[in-house]
């Protein structure tokens, strides 16, 4: 679904990105992982066409999506949930919702929304609520219902954990496995690096703007040298 080959990228004469290379196949979830600063939203922000590459390709579905604009990269079904949720304080959880058909899924959005309310049960109870007032874990409920109220064909995941308890990063992980047992492609972007690698199929683990190991999840996760740089043993 994504290829991207020699990807280098940064902002004005600072490069943060140096040669990345990354696939995603149907219904793979993939993580991209990596400590903060290393260039993991560099990453997602070129492959959504916030900013265009110093080098490199970016394909989706088969189409070079480098320079296009950022809202028919949307149109597409590419979708990015960013990191710290980024959503609108002082709309109501519903019009928050809403707002992520706009641009793609706006035919479907009552179906849609029901499904949503399905998967966050919680949030029903919510709707006229300003999304400003939920706790971090029922907003990123919101962030990432968001994101699936447009139909994506693959769904980007910026931090999904950031600030959360570690029971809500226990719930928020099922929740991502059981999305994708529906049949969605999952770029998972995250320095909690154990939780991911066993929800992932693969990995990438960028250090300094390169990838420095990658391969099937089960196989990294008993890395010897990913041990050591991110748990100290």
């Amino acid at each position: 679904m994504l290829e991207i080959r020699g990807l280098e990228a940064g902002y004005g004469q600072v490069q943060i990105l140096r040669g990345i290379d990354l696939d995603i196949a149907e219904g793979e979830i993939i993580a991209v992982l990596g400590s903060n600063g290393v260039g993991k939203s560099t990453l997602n922000n070129n492959i959504c066409g916030l900013y265009k590459p110093f080098a490199g390709s970016i394909r989706f579905l088969g189409n070079d999506i480098i320079g296009q604009d950022p809202k028919d990269i949307v149109s597409g079904g590419l979708i990015q949930v960013p990191e710290g949720r980024r959503i609108f304080p002082n709309l109501s959880v519903l019009e928050n919702l809403e707002i992520g058909s706009y641009r793609r899924g706006k035919s479907n959005r009552k179906k849609n929304l029901e499904r949503m309310l399905d998967i966050f049960p919680r949030l029903r109870e919510r709707l006229s609520q300003a999304a400003g007032t939920l706790s971090g874990g029922e907003q990123q409920m919101v962030a990432i219902g968001r994101g699936l109220m447009a139909e994506p064909k693959l769904l980007i995941l910026d931090e999904p954990s950031l600030g959360l308890s570690p029971l809500l990063v226990e719930q928020m992980f099922d929740l991502i496995k059981s999305i994708n047992e529906g049949g969605l492609s999952i770029v998972l972007v995250e320095q909690n690096v154990m939780q991911s690698l066993k929800l992932a199929d693969r990995a990438y683990v960028i250090e300094n703007g390169v990838v420095t190991l990658s391969g099937p999840a089960g196989e990294l996760i008993e890395n010897t040298e990913l041990k050591k740089s991110y748990l100290g043993i």
